[in-house]
């Protein structure tokens, strides 16, 4: 009775004798599972990249903005005039009708003209407040951040971003040095962190005031109360429901409208996650399905080659049956054969997965996450092809008549 390790033998021995059929029948395997794990380790790279994206924007953050709904989000003649207000802001900050709001940071903004002794620039100018570095999970690197009393004194003080920053100085550090901002001076008192960019701008390119001082020197609004939007941070990651809820309501009831005609949009981090979430999820599952044809493609291939094989080796198992193999040695032996073809493709794919990983993840600047489930999953399915696509051979081979077998040429 042929064993197991004489049939794993045998099988490497007739797989070895035709090294170049052996090797293009992997072909096809090895490049469905580096494909299918390249293009999941894509999906979820771009998923992990939007997160942090999001998560970049605020620690636990909800937004509240203008909404141009039927009701009028803006409004005006000559000038727009938003639906917030610094009292919807001050509203929010109670602790009696929003305790799950930890801070709250109005702010409004236009686009400013930049001119230091060196140079000019064109930035976002954004007038805040000093919870806005809390509530945007903002640090600053060099100098400090601008106080309340500057705020309630209108100080022409500005904190500025480290991209701003290089662009207006290119010697020296810039805290205590002063700017033209829309023509008004501001005094430098700090530089933020680099922080990289969002979705749609850097957030490095920015030049933050009192809230106070936009309002009386650069904004472009006829109200001095209107801010553009409001920033506000849960207490923590469980309670960004509630205070999204208890946000919600508290301005629905301020502004006297419903839900359907409301003037504003609430939206938090968990919304903007799930919903990036949900478009990578069905990209990675659509790239990753085109992938898993390949895989397909292969296991015909396995399938073709060991028909062959056993077109061209009638003899051999004929003799081995005149010699006493069972049909059950004969199938096995094939099995054997299509297994071995389907777990080394799938070994050198895993290889070439993690190698296209490391050379796509400079050339694209993104990180191409291999996840180790799939791998798993791949080499399993290697496996299972290479099994599934020598049933048929490896049947028919244990069915040819030993008579029969010896007398084919």
């Amino acid at each position: 009775m042929m064993g197991w390790t004489e049939t794993l033998r045998t099988a490497v021995a007739a797989l070895n004798a035709r090294r170049m059929r052996s090797a293009l029948t992997m072909l096809g395997i090895l490049i469905g599972i580096a494909a299918v794990m390249l293009t999941v380790g894509l999906g979820q790279g771009a998923q992990a990249q939007i997160t942090d994206q999001i998560n970049s924007l605020g620690s636990n953050l909800i937004s509240v903005s203008p909404s141009q709904s039927s009701s009028g989000g803006f409004r005006g003649g000559g000038s727009t005039v938003s639906t917030l207000t610094l009292q919807d802001a001050e509203m929010l900050a109670d602790p009696q009708i929003v305790p799950d709001v930890a801070a709250v940071a109005p702010t409004s903004s236009t686009s400013g003209s930049l001119q230091s002794s060196e140079t000019t620039w064109t930035s976002t100018v954004v007038g805040t407040v000093p919870e806005w570095a809390t509530v945007r999970a903002r640090e600053v690197d060099t100098g400090r951040f601008f106080t309340q009393s500057e705020v309630d004194s209108s100080a022409t003080v500005a904190v500025i971003g480290s991209e701003t920053a290089s662009e207006l100085f290119t010697t020296g550090s810039p805290v205590g040095q002063s700017i033209s901002v829309n023509g008004q001076s501001f005094s430098i008192i700090g530089v933020l962190a680099s922080e990289g960019s969002s979705t749609t701008s850097s957030l490095d390119d920015t030049v933050l005031v009192p809230i106070t001082t936009f309002a009386s020197r650069l904004s472009t609004s006829s109200s001095a109360n209107s801010v553009s939007t409001i920033y506000l941070s849960g207490r923590d990651t469980e309670s960004l429901s509630a205070a999204y809820q208890q946000v919600k309501t508290a301005l629905l009831a301020s502004h006297q409208v419903t839900s359907d005609s409301a003037d504003f949009t609430v939206s938090t981090q968990a919304s903007l996650v799930e919903t990036a979430t949900s478009i990578t999820g069905i990209l990675t599952l659509l790239l990753g399905g085109i992938a898993a044809i390949s895989l397909l493609v292969g296991g015909i291939g396995v399938m073709n080659i060991m028909l062959v094989s056993v077109s061209e080796r009638v003899r051999e198992i004929g003799l081995r049956k005149a010699l006493g193999a069972t049909p059950g040695v004969i199938r096995r032996q094939f099995l054997v054969e299509a297994g071995i073809l389907g777990v080394l493709g799938g070994l050198i794919g895993v290889g070439l997965g993690f190698a296209g990983a490391a050379i796509l993840t400079p050339v694209l600047g993104m990180t191409v996450l291999i996840s180790i489930p799939a791998t798993l999953i791949a080499l399993v399915v290697s496996l299972g092809i290479g099994l599934v696509a020598g049933v048929y051979p490896a049947a028919r081979a244990a069915k040819l008549a030993p008579i029969d077998a010896l007398r084919s040429e």
